[in-house]
């Protein structure tokens, strides 16, 4: 496999805040408190040790030696489960949705970063142990982002409807989908059938995945590890302190002309129950959850948040400090989009004193088959250059290509010289003839464009099964014109190569901010 990287800016695919972050901009660095550096690790590592007490290693210890108890687990993942109760183990983590059968390739890409991340953190601190955690959005209950996923082009879609936090779903209505899938997918076939919900069937398919590296799966919909929150819960429905830290750091990213990239409301917490996950809003001295009959007053809610912290759940503002304090986290490994709105809380982390982590960028990825591969080495263009337009891509090689000459530039720039002396001689002898010479060379520029437009089509129509190529390998690439990564399912690549994972994480180094265009080679 041919590896070879571009800078993130050249594929322009990502936002100019997100590239400011990666590119350490000075006005960005008071809203977050470790850039991703391996030399940079040692002051969070004091801080969490600092911040983090036995008592919430041993409630997650034991949170998930029970999410875990029914799974064959490899050695890997036994020793980091045992290692979490240990003061000098440390997580890094990444979060995504229960995307059915992974999602897009980036689900897997976030995971790989978090492996290659805890590895080489391990080598510069050889004194601590550091472990991979994909955090489950079991809580999350947006069923239209879930339920479809693209294999070999062609979309499948999991028809439920369930409603309520996606985790909670039932595993029902998943044999169309397996019996009309390509390939080896025992592993999926497995998790759908075996496991009644679906969060424990996205726990086996990971760990089933990414055992062999020890990654270890966190369900956060679950009342113990709730109970670590309640504080936080407490303190944000009754007295909106979140919105209050977080809308001051909104207005100085707005001051920095950089728009926020999610809402935080006065309550920043869902009422969770079977079928329902909706917000809570106060509504005089009553708490009310929207679109529901059900009303608390500030004593219930109190109560409820003392007795059943398990019936709230944090929404994306407040997901990342709940992470925080129930972790023993100094790493969040996300897409741009999370980068983005994660330094929008650091105000907020600092009011509730919890350490801020380093946020690092995943890795991203493009990966050439071997049937791409083919064409693209036909087409004689350099792999970046696909993430150009097509018509950019057309032009550029038959301009590259041509025995003719196709651009009129000489031209143009002569007929400017001639058509700008006639209008100084116009403009001598009647300066109202000035403007009707400037709209004549421009009439002529366009006509001469006009020329160079019909000189570049018919040219070609002499190359079209090589144009025809070139859009075959910006399809393959680029499907429905958006990155690969975001589109695609990995069963794209394991399906034809069983040693794709590992071969991700021999390539990628998590502490360079690149993309990645990784080729099959014959």
């Amino acid at each position: 496999m041919r590896h070879t990287k571009i800078p993130l800016e050249d594929t322009k695919s990502f936002s100019p805040f997100f590239l400011d972050y990666i590119q350490q901009k000075e006005s960005l660095q008071p809203f977050y408190s470790t850039y991703p550096r391996p030399e940079n690790f040692n002051n969070l590592l004091t801080k969490k040790t600092a911040a983090y007490g036995a008592s919430q290693r041993a409630i997650l210890s034991s949170t998930l030696q029970r999410q875990y108890k029914d799974l064959a687990m490899t050695d890997q993942v036994k020793m980091n489960l045992s290692h979490l109760a240990d003061s000098k183990t440390f997580t890094v983590t990444t979060g995504h949705q229960l995307n059915i059968f992974t999602g897009p390739l980036y689900f897997i890409y976030k995971i790989v970063t978090v492996i290659n991340t805890c590895k080489e953190l391990a080598r510069r601190y050889p004194a601590y142990r550091f472990v991979p955690v994909y955090w489950m959005a079991s809580e999350d209950h947006d069923y239209e982002e879930i339920k479809s996923f693209r294999l070999d082009g062609k979309k499948y879609v999991w028809k439920t409807s369930q409603t309520g936090a996606v985790g909670r779903f039932k595993t029902e209505g998943f044999e169309d989908v397996l019996n009309a899938l390509p390939g080896e997918i025992e592993i999926f076939r497995t998790a759908y059938s075996k496991y009644n919900k679906l969060a424990d069937s996205v726990r086996y398919y990971v760990n089933e995945i990414f055992g062999p590296e020890g990654v270890i799966v966190v369900d956060p919909d679950d009342r113990d590890l709730k109970s670590m929150f309640r504080d936080v819960m407490l303190e944000d429905i009754t007295s909106h302190s979140t919105l209050k830290a977080v809308e001051k750091t909104n207005q100085k990213l707005r001051d920095l002309k950089h728009e926020p990239q999610v809402f935080c409301r006065e309550i920043n917490f869902f009422y969770l129950d079977d079928n329902l996950r909706n917000r809570i809003e106060r509504q005089g001295q009553c708490y009310h959850v929207v679109d529901s009959d059900l009303r608390f007053t500030e004593e219930q809610i109190r109560e409820l948040i003392r007795t059943q912290p398990e019936k709230f759940s944090p929404n994306v503002i407040l997901r990342p400090l709940y992470q925080e304090v129930i972790m023993p986290n100094v790493a969040y490994i996300g897409g741009p989009a999370e980068i983005v709105y994660w330094l929008q809380l650091k105000e907020a982390f600092d009011h509730f004193n919890v350490p801020f982590p380093a946020i690092m960028p995943r890795n991203f990825a493009m990966v050439i088959d071997k049937t791409v591969s083919r064409k693209l080495e036909k087409t004689g263009l350099d792999p970046a250059l696909f993430f150009e337009e097509k018509n950019f891509l057309f032009n550029h090689w038959v301009l590259t290509n041509t025995n003719h000459k196709l651009t009129v530039g000489e031209e143009r720039k002569t007929l400017l010289s001639v058509y700008e002396d006639l209008r100084k001689r116009a403009g001598s002898i009647d300066p109202t003839l000035e403007p009707f010479v400037g709209a004549e060379g421009k009439r002529a520029l366009n006509s001469l464009e006009k020329i160079e437009e019909k000189l570049l089509r018919a040219e070609k129509r002499l190359h079209e099964d090589r144009l025809r190529q070139i859009e075959q390998v910006k399809d393959a690439l680029f499907p429905g014109e958006s990155l690969q990564e975001r589109t695609d399912n990995f069963l794209n690549f394991y399906n034809q190569d069983s040693g794709f994972i590992p071969k991700l994480i021999a390539a990628f180094d998590p502490f360079d901010f690149s993309f990645n265009i990784l080729t099959y080679t014959d």
